[in-house]
């Protein structure tokens, strides 16, 4: 009996030495946002209303970690209110999968993550997760892993149909087949990252679906000269679009900032409105809110194809204690000519964000974002640039950690 106690504690030792060992992690996000609209995306009429929209974003996050094994596992609801009957029943993918992965260590150094996952690299402008939006973006993936004094990453997807008896391919996402290697170094004063991204995009013909190919190839530097902080950014795209054109494209971005202010440029370029080259840079799985404005006239869902944009910016940002407020000012123009006699300008955009961490992991933020537009924006968006183009938000995010 004595040895069967005996057995039953070192059993008990060994799994709460094991837990030890091993983090588990459950949290929460309830995070609903109404927005007022007039002028979001596109150009508003000077009769059109103001609407008003409500989504939400509810999200639980599991974590799993030890020495051997990470997982991840976010489960994500994201509805419209009123969208859905209040007596409800059952319906079909009422809660998606966000994220759902394994990353398996070989060595410290060296390991692979598969599975549903974000990606997030740099400044996002080439990968991003789109968190802003409340749906996200995730992509189904293989990512081979190296971190040491550098980090080297290689990922690898394909997408396909269900049926065996083809390789077609005619799913949601933009691509069919994805490779990319990223490198990145950091020393004392500078940081490098390098980007080499294969994206295979497939296109129905008569009898076949053939896969056209594009190359994103570039990459971001950072430094800093005594206390002003420099970051640039430099892509060139080619390859085949989906249309069977070349590609010849460029973005390049430079910014500057000092304590709370920062000055940059953005180019990508466009393609004219009489060009047969396709030099219309596209950011592809960034998250584009980020950029060219709050009020998402440019790469969010749009703009593609198009005439490229020049985008001058002065941004400042304050935070203290539990405050924080942004104000950022955009010059718009076109990188490519959009008809024979159209000027380039397109608008200036003023962005006011503000925020209060009203209780720990509970945050409210509002904001304001208004588009004086120029009169050629009317030839890409229609509307009337005359009219008043704003919009508006208010969001409350709540974020608690059920086990940690």
């Amino acid at each position: 009996m004595k040895t069967l106690k005996y057995i039953s504690l070192i059993v008990l030792a060994t799994c709460f030495a094991q837990l030890a060992k091993a983090q588990f992690t459950l949290s929460g996000e309830f995070r609903p946002r109404t927005e007022f609209s007039h002028g979001y995306k596109t150009l508003a009429g000077e009769n059109q209303d103001v609407s008003t929209i409500t989504a939400q974003r509810t999200r639980l996050n599991f974590g799993f970690t030890n020495e051997w094994i990470k997982t991840g596992l976010v489960l994500q609801d994201v509805r419209q209110w009123g969208n859905q009957a209040q007596l409800v029943q059952n319906q079909d993918y009422a809660v998606s999968i966000h994220q759902a992965w394994a990353e398996v260590l070989f060595t410290p150094d060296f390991s692979l993550k598969a599975g549903r996952q974000e990606l997030v690299y740099d400044d996002s402008r080439i990968f991003g997760n789109v968190g802003w939006a409340h749906q996200a973006r995730s992509h189904d993936i293989a990512l081979f892993k190296i971190e040491k004094e550098f980090k080297l990453h290689f990922g690898i997807a394909h997408n396909e149909n269900s049926d065996l008896t083809d390789s077609n391919y005619d799913g949601p996402d933009a691509y069919k087949d994805l490779q990319f290697v990223w490198f990145n170094n950091k020393w004392d004063n500078l940081g490098l990252s390098l980007l080499m991204l294969n994206n295979g995009v497939p296109v129905n013909t008569e009898n076949e679906q053939k896969t056209k190919y594009s190359q994103t190839i570039g990459g971001r530097v950072t430094t800093a000269i005594e206390s002003v902080k420099l970051a640039s950014n430099l892509y060139y795209q080619t390859g085949e679009h989906a249309s069977g054109r070349e590609i010849s494209a460029l973005n390049f971005l430079l910014e500057a900032s000092l304590k709370k202010f920062t000055l940059g440029y953005e180019y990508l370029s466009g393609t004219d409105y009489d060009e047969t080259d396709f030099k219309s840079f596209t950011p592809l799985y960034g998250t584009n809110h980020k950029f060219n404005g709050f009020m998402d006239y440019f790469y969010v869902g749009n703009h593609g194809g198009s005439v490229g944009l020049n985008d001058v910016y002065l941004k400042y940002g304050y935070s203290k204690n539990k405050a924080g407020f942004d104000a950022h000012l955009h010059y718009f123009a076109s990188a490519a000519n959009i008809s024979e006699s159209a000027d380039n300008y397109l608008g200036t955009e003023l962005d006011l964000a503000a925020s209060w961490l009203v209780q720990p992991q509970a945050k409210i933020s509002i904001g304001l974002s208004t588009l004086f537009a120029g009169s050629s924006m009317e030839l890409l968006k229609g509307g009337d640039s005359s009219a008043t183009q704003a919009w508006a938000y208010i969001m409350l995010s709540v974020t608690p950690d059920f086990i940690k």
